[in-house]
Order: structure tokens, then C-alpha cells, then sequence
């Protein structure tokens, strides 16, 4: 089997479970580190000719991060294609152990278990909060209504103040997010990396949380520590 993917969290699901079949990943796949492969190109716009100079029998793509086009051109030069796109957290460990048994893998490996583990008992919050999600500034852009990160705050006790926004991904002003009185605002430091001095200064007096945006977002071995990490960092904004 030979396998491309085009999503960072699923070239560590592969590269984790299956190295020597994963040959191709996007420029943008930074997990593991070290990971020696082709490289095809953004999640957005990939090389479609060096993936398919690479022969793969399987490209990975997610409906969010990659282009309906290239799923396209792919199946029609008879490539094999598998398309996530998890909400939820239990909708991602079941897709990745769909992934597991596609790759030919009988038993679910040991971070798949061990990321079931971690979910199904996260760590209890001391309160629930809400909270205003930017993934975005310049201009603002936060986490809406349907998200797989959403879900991911929310088991931690974490509400998202826009989750019932009629879209996705909001671009509210920034006083449209002020008013919102959100009791912490969360940044990640993907996809627009947040710092200590770039985020917190927009909004006065609310705590901040930095956060890994990585084990906000990515579905794969990082979620097998993203609920106590992620609980961690919640506890101590800045």
C-alpha cells in the first residue's frame, strides 16, 4: 500500500501506525518531527502532478482543510480517496479507527486506545465557562456553530459563545466579540499563532488561554494527551 495525505493530523495517524506505507505529505504536516517524505504542497493547493508521480493507492484528504476539486481529479485519475470530517470527538475516533482498518491494521494501536481512554473520562472542570474562540485576527475570525475544536472545549467545560452562529467560522468585529462578555477567550497558537503579546491586549480585563492549537484541532496521537494538556493550560490563563 502507498498512501498520501494531505491532512498534518492524519499523516501522524499514518505515520504512527503504518510508516513505511505513508510516501507523500503536504508541506504543512510538521508530526512527527523529522518525518522524511515527498512533499506535494499546501493542504489548499497541492501538487496534484507529484501526488500522483508517487503512485499512491490512497490519498487522504478532510472536507474542511482540502478542495473538492482535488478529491475530484483524484478519484477521476483512479485514485483511491478517503475524505474525513469529524465534529465531534467520538465522530474522529471513529473515523481514524475506520483509517486504522484501512490501512490493513487488525488491532487499533496503541494511541488510538490510548485516545479513547483519555476521552472517555476527560478531566472535570472546576467551572464551566464561556468563552470566544478566535482562530483569526486581521480580521477576527472564531470558532462557530458545528466544530470539531468546539466539542474538543466543550468536554473540558469550555462554551463556545458563538456555537450557535449560523456559521462555521464568524468574522465578527472585535466589538462584536467584547460584547459577547465571554468570561475567557481561548487562542490557539494555529492557525494564526496567539502569543502572551499578540491576542490577550484586545481584550482588556478577560483571562486568556493559551492554548496548543494542535491539540485543539488535530484528530489523530495528539489527542491521546489533548484532554489533560488542554485542561492544563485552560486552568491558567494568562
Amino acid at each position: 500500500m502507498r498512501v498520501v495525505s494531505l491532512v498534518p493530523s492524519l499523516t501522524e495517524a499514518v505515520a504512527a501506525t503504518r510508516p513505511e506505507v505513508l510516501v507523500g505529505a503536504t508541506d504543512w504536516c510538521t508530526h512527527p518531527a523529522g518525518l522524511d517524505v515527498p512533499r506535494v504542497g499546501g493542504t489548499k493547493y497541492p501538487d496534484l502532478d507529484r501526488v500522483l508521480a508517487l503512485a499512491p493507492d490512497l490519498v487522504l484528504l478532510n472536507e474542511e482543510e482540502n478542495r473538492l476539486a482535488d478529491a475530484q481529479a483524484l478519484r477521476a485519475a483512479g485514485i483511491g480517496v478517503r475524505v474525513t470530517f469529524p465534529r465531534t470527538v467520538p465522530e474522529a475516533l471513529d473515523q481514524l479507527g475506520g483509517l486504522v482498518a484501512a490501512l490493513g491494521v487488525p488491532v487499533e494501536p496503541p494511541w488510538l486506545r490510548a485516545a479513547r481512554r483519555a476521552w472517555a473520562a476527560p478531566p472535570a472542570p472546576a467551572r464551566v465557562r464561556t468563552a470566544v474562540v478566535p482562530v483569526w485576527r486581521r480580521p477576527w475570525v472564531v470558532l462557530g456553530r458545528d466544530t470539531f475544536a468546539g466539542d474538543v472545549l466543550r468536554r473540558l467545560g469550555v462554551v463556545n459563545a458563538y456555537a450557535t452562529d449560523p456559521e462555521r467560522y464568524p468574522r465578527p468585529t472585535l466589538d462584536h466579540l467584547r460584547a459577547r462578555a465571554p468570561d475567557l477567550v481561548v487562542l490557539p497558537d494555529e492557525p494564526y499563532r496567539f502569543t502572551a503579546g499578540d491576542g490577550p491586549e484586545a481584550f482588556g480585563p478577560v483571562p486568556s488561554a493559551l492554548v496548543s492549537g494542535r491539540h485543539l484541532t488535530w484528530y489523530g496521537p495528539s489527542l491521546a494527551e489533548a484532554p489533560a494538556l488542554l485542561a492544563a493550560q485552560l486552568a491558567t490563563p494568562v
